[in-house]
């Protein structure tokens, strides 16, 4: 993960560097790019990838020596925690505007990356994302893309698999209720309704949660073919041990009996 972080940011650096030659006309030589993911708590993981591949690819630009309007530059990174979290990361892109980012890179969950990229786009910094819930990209914000497709891509294509491909009739649905989770989830369902498959149940937890009992409980009576499951991995591992061992599942999306499985997402 940490290549293709790299990888990315590599790519954002080069369209930055045009992005800033025009904001930074009359600049000193650093051009300050803002970064923004989880790097506490249960998401960290996430975050610490993202930031580790942007810093490989802000060394290896500045070792170039990228030169903007004809003035010899280096890229700086402004690292900052939103902890997955809407308010804390409207909070950290405040920040960043007032620190003088010229570029930004992330946030990682749609429902940080949405109402973040209000303050950018206000302040006229251009955005890289990773962000998939296709709210993102309806705002209409000039400069702002995300990194990957759309919810509504990824979610249908689920969908269509599970009925289609893995051949199950009897699904039902959980999801963090965050904006990737929720949106993802929405996009399975009507996939996987239109291929054929029946929607036995859909249920609700939340991105802190790590005890599913109840829920669990209540699925039994309904004997899924699958269980899908739209939000993150540290939701997602403690509902596949609380399953147990009886019916097999993974993490991956991949069906190892007819009974259920857990198809967990980034979140």
């Amino acid at each position: 993960m940490q290549h293709k972080m790299k990888q990315l940011a590599d790519a954002a650096l080069v369209a930055a560097m045009s992005l800033a030659g025009t904001a930074n006309a009359q600049s000193t030589e650093d051009v300050k790019i803002g970064f923004a993911g989880p790097m506490m708590g249960a998401q960290a993981h996430y975050g610490k990838d993202f930031q580790n591949g942007i810093t490989l690819a802000v060394e290896d630009m500045n070792a170039t020596k990228p030169v903007i309007g004809c003035k010899q530059v280096r890229f700086v990174l402004d690292s900052a925690d939103d902890q997955a979290d809407p308010r804390t990361g409207t909070t950290v892109a405040q920040k960043l505007v007032d620190g003088g980012i010229k570029g930004m890179l992330c946030h990682f969950n749609s429902g940080t990356t949405i109402p973040a990229s209000r303050i950018y786009a206000n302040a006229g910094i251009p955005e890289i994302a990773m962000a998939t819930a296709p709210e993102y990209t309806q705002q209409g914000f000039q400069d702002h893309v995300p990194q990957m497709t759309s919810d509504t891509q990824q979610g249908s294509v689920a969908g269509t698999f599970a009925v289609k491909s893995l051949g199950v009739k009897k699904i039902v649905i959980v999801d963090d209720r965050t904006a990737y989770g929720q949106g993802l989830a929405d996009q399975f369902e009507k996939a996987a309704k239109a291929a054929g498959g029946q929607i036995v149940d859909r249920e609700y937890t939340n991105d802190k949660a790590v005890d599913f009992k109840s829920i669990l409980t209540k699925l039994k009576s309904v004997n899924p073919d699958l269980i899908y499951y739209g939000g993150a991995d540290s939701q997602a591992a403690p509902m596949v041990k609380q399953i147990g061992t009886e019916h097999q599942v993974t993490a991956d999306g991949r069906r190892n009996d007819p009974h259920a499985d857990v198809h967990p997402d980034r979140g």
